[in-house]
C-alpha cells in the first residue's frame, strides 16, 4: 500500500538495454512555513506529516523555544500546496538576521541560526546511560525495518528516540534534520525525559544536528552515516557520545564519554 505522503508517477525505466513503461511511488514534498509570534521564521520543504512536531521541534533545536510552559497556541494553516504553522510563546524577541525566512532543502541543510546566546560548548548532556555496541546496531536494525515510506520510495531519512531496548519514538520525512527536530518537538511537547535515552538516525552527522540531539538533553547519537570532523569535536568537548557507520555488525565510536559497555 502506497503511504499518504507519496504519490504514485508514471516513469520510463532502462533495464537490460531497453526502456518500458512503468510507476513508481515518489515522496511528496511540501513547503512549510513556521510563525514564531506572528513572525517568519523559515520555510522548510518536508513532506507534510506531524507539522506540528516539526515546527515546535525546529523552535526547540534552533534555541527559539526554551520551557514547554512557555508555549501559548499552535495552529496549523494547511493551503492548497503548502502548510503553515503558526505557534505562540512567551520568549525572547528573535533578530531580523535570524528570521530571514529562508528555504531549507529537507535533505540537506540546517538552518543554524547563531541566535541563540547560550554557547553550544557549556551544553553537557548529564546521563547515567550505558548501551552495548550490540543494543545500538539492534536499534539500527529496527529503525532500518520501521520505515514503510523509504521501502516504498526510497527518498526519505529516519530517526527514533530510543531505550537501550527498544524504540519509543521513530519518525521519516525527506531530510535527516527534519526527522530529528520531529523527535525533539515530540519530546518537547508531551515533556519526554531524554537523559536516559539516545537517538538512532539515517543520516549524516554534522555539527548542526548533534547542537540539535544536544539541545533536549540526549546524551548519545547513533548514525548509519558519518560524522563530520566539528561534530567530532563537539561531541569531545561536550562530552556527548558519537557513534557512527553503525551498518551490520561494525560501528565506528568516535567518542564514549563512558556511556559504552565494554570500553573502559
Amino acid at each position: 500500500m502506497t503511504p499518504k505522503d507519496s504519490f504514485l508517477c508514471d516513469v520510463l525505466e532502462y533495464s537490460a538495454g531497453a526502456f518500458a513503461e512503468t510507476s513508481i511511488s515518489a515522496i511528496a514534498e511540501i513547503p512549510l512555513a513556521i510563525y514564531l509570534n506572528g513572525r517568519k521564521v523559515i520555510r522548510l520543504l518536508c513532506t507534510g506529516k506531524d507539522p506540528e512536531a516539526l515546527a515546535v521541534g525546529f523552535l526547540k533545536s534552533e534555541g527559539f523555544l526554551k520551557d514547554r510552559n512557555d508555549l501559548i497556541e499552535i495552529e496549523v494553516e494547511e493551503k492548497s500546496r503548502s502548510l503553515c504553522v503558526h505557534i505562540s510563546a512567551h520568549c525572547p524577541p528573535f533578530s531580523e538576521d535570524a528570521a530571514g525566512g529562508s528555504v531549507i532543502l529537507g535533505s540537506s541543510g540546517g538552518a543554524g541560526f547563531d541566535k541563540n546566546p547560550d554557547p553550544v560548548s557549556e551544553i553537557n548532556p548529564h546521563s547515567d546511560l550505558k548501551v552495548s555496541a550490540e543494543e545500538i546496531l539492534f536499534l539500527m536494525r529496527e529503525l532500518d525495518g520501521r520505515s514503510e515510506l523509504f521501502r516504498v520510495t526510497g527518498g526519505c531519512h529516519n530517526a527514533a528516540l530510543c531505550e537501550p531496548g527498544r524504540i519509543l519514538i521513530f519518525c521519516e520525512d525527506l531530510g535527516r534534520h527534519n526527522a530529528i527536530d520531529m523527535i525533539c518537538g515530540k519530546c518537547f511537547l508531551e515533556d519526554i525525559d531524554t537523559r536516559d535515552k539516545l537517538i538512532v538516525t539515517t543520516g549524516r552527522i554534522g555539527s548542526e544536528i548533534l547542537v540539535k540531539a544536544l539541545r533536549i538533553g540526549v546524551s548519545v547519537l547513533a548514525s548509519r552515516s558519518a560524522a563530520t570532523r566539528l561534530s567530532i569535536h563537539l561531541a569531545r568537548k561536550t562530552g556527548m557520545t558519537l557513534i557512527g557507520y553503525v551498518r551490520k555488525n561494525r560501528l565506528t565510536v568516535y567518542n564514549h564519554a563512558g556511556r559504552i559497555k565494554g570500553i573502559s
